[in-house]
């Protein structure tokens, strides 16, 4: 019988989960489903000066905005304590890990030493082979690593990677008050989790022998690694702040979709052939681990925006309305129920990126306008003002606000007027949104409603008279 795939994402709440972090923990669930195995979220919280509440809960909320449900946990660390020092107990018990007496000036000194004759700095096992001058005084527990022979193991990217036992340390698994290390809790959550394979950032893979190492020694059954390379700005270096690498959290502030910025991230060093667009099916169905590149991935800002684009067309407006509505709501905007927000998706999603911008380009369908006074002197002249009363008197007369009906009318007034259809039009939209841009103006107008369009005509007649 073949043993279950379990994966984690095991990300440190020291900051917010950034687009490196969201792409791992994507890998590590889709390769999960694929197999119709276990996902597993693990918080690891050791580090308790830099670990805060406020970044376990983003983390919380960026998988549950990107929807990649876990089946076990969030597991914490820092509820684990008793568990690591029952395993530290028994390492020291047997022999594989030992207690380590050493000040900081001799360590300190040791390195200057081992720095001078141009030795690769590392711990020299004095406390492995000297009695503590003073057992009560302050220690650290420390793994005895293998002196001899190598560490090699089939990293499921890269291929076969080695290291030489030699140029690894005895590394500390225990400090002075007793907490536990990151090196040492990952194993011990690791094995107990039954974790078969560790999908994560190739930042991790000079910790990978060591681990392995601890692993061995408590005769644990060691899972397959796959080290996926870091992500890049334009620059070539590593994606920062300084890129605009912001918290996930930020690009749904910003207006993009879950789906746009999954589907963007899965093709951030993976590939499935040519294809550039993939729903959330497809990626389960493709992701078998294989065709992930071992060469960084760039950001490209602009390809997320044009990802994202394309699933505001594409996805049903009912998935993408709630999304608009939020982001109107940020605007001050909180009256929805003179307007149909799927039908201004469906009008508005060619004209823009996110649903940020298509939330203020959209303000004109719930709030009274402010004109742009560049587009008021080109449109709203004197001579138009009597176009637009005729205009505002036919709406007016309308028993059925619809586009056919309001197309008609301006197309009746223009010919009624001597004038060429968009030397009528535009002043219309200018009158109804205040500016020169909107979607059809037959489409601008039911949208916005035939009351609100016979005021705001108003408006413009008394502007353009004056």
């Amino acid at each position: 019988m073949t043993k279950q795939i379990r994966t984690r994402f095991a990300p440190s709440p020291t900051g917010y989960l950034h687009v490196g972090g969201a792409r791992t923990a994507l890998f590590s669930w889709l390769f999960a489903r694929h197999f119709q195995g276990i996902f597993i979220l693990r918080i690891e919280d050791t580090d308790l000066e830099r670990s805060t509440t406020e970044s376990i809960d983003a983390i919380l909320q960026a998988m549950e905005w990107l929807n990649l449900d876990y089946d076990e946990g969030p597991y914490y660390q820092t509820k684990r304590f008793d568990r690591y020092k029952e395993v530290i107990a028994d390492m020291l018990a047997k022999g594989t890990a030992y207690k380590c007496y050493c000040t900081k000036e001799r360590l300190e000194e040791l390195r200057t030493e081992q720095q001078a004759s141009k030795i690769k700095p590392r711990y020299d096992q004095y406390c492995l082979q000297h009695k503590p001058v003073d057992p009560h005084a302050p220690y650290v527990v420390r793994f005895k690593n293998p002196t001899d022979g190598e560490v090699s193991f089939a990293d499921m990217i890269r291929g076969t990677i080695t290291v030489k036992n030699s140029e690894l340390d005895d590394l500390i698994i225990a400090r002075t008050d007793g907490t536990p290390t990151y090196n040492f809790t990952v194993v011990v959550d690791d094995w107990d989790m039954k974790i078969t394979h560790v999908i994560r950032g190739d930042d991790h893979i000079n910790n990978t022998p060591r681990q392995i190492n601890i692993l061995r020694a408590l005769g644990a059954e060691l899972p397959v690694y796959g080290h996926v390379p870091m992500i890049l700005g334009s620059d070539g270096k590593r994606l920062s702040k300084r890129h605009g690498a912001v918290s996930v959290m930020q690009y749904q502030e910003a207006g993009i979709l879950a789906e746009a910025l999954l589907n963007y991230l899965v093709r951030l060093g993976w590939a499935a052939g040519d294809q550039e667009v993939f729903s959330r099916e497809e990626m389960v169905q493709l992701f078998d681990g294989s065709n992930i590149s071992r060469s960084p991935a760039a950001f490209d800002p602009d390809k997320l925006l044009w990802l994202n684009q394309y699933y505001m067309k594409s996805l049903s407006p009912l998935i993408v309305a709630p999304v608009l509505k939020k982001q109107l709501q940020k605007l001050g905007i909180h009256d929805f129920r003179q307007t149909n927000l799927e039908r201004i998706v469906e009008v508005q999603a060619e004209r823009t990126k996110t649903l940020s911008e298509m939330a203020e380009r959209s303000r004109y369908f719930f709030e009274n306008i402010h004109y742009d006074e560049v587009a008021v002197h080109k449109h709203l002249t004197a001579d138009i003002a009597k176009p637009l009363q005729v205009v505002r008197e036919q709406f007016n007369d309308l028993s059925q606000w619809q586009t056919e009906a309001i197309h008609h009318v301006i197309l009746q007034v223009a010919e009624l007027c001597d004038l060429k259809l968009g030397k009528l039009a535009q002043p219309i939209r200018v009158a109804i949104t205040g500016n020169t841009t909107s979607p059809p103006i037959d489409v601008t107008l039911l949208l916005i409603g035939k009351e609100r369009v016979l005021q705001r005509l108003d408006r413009a007649i008394e502007i353009a008279s004056a």
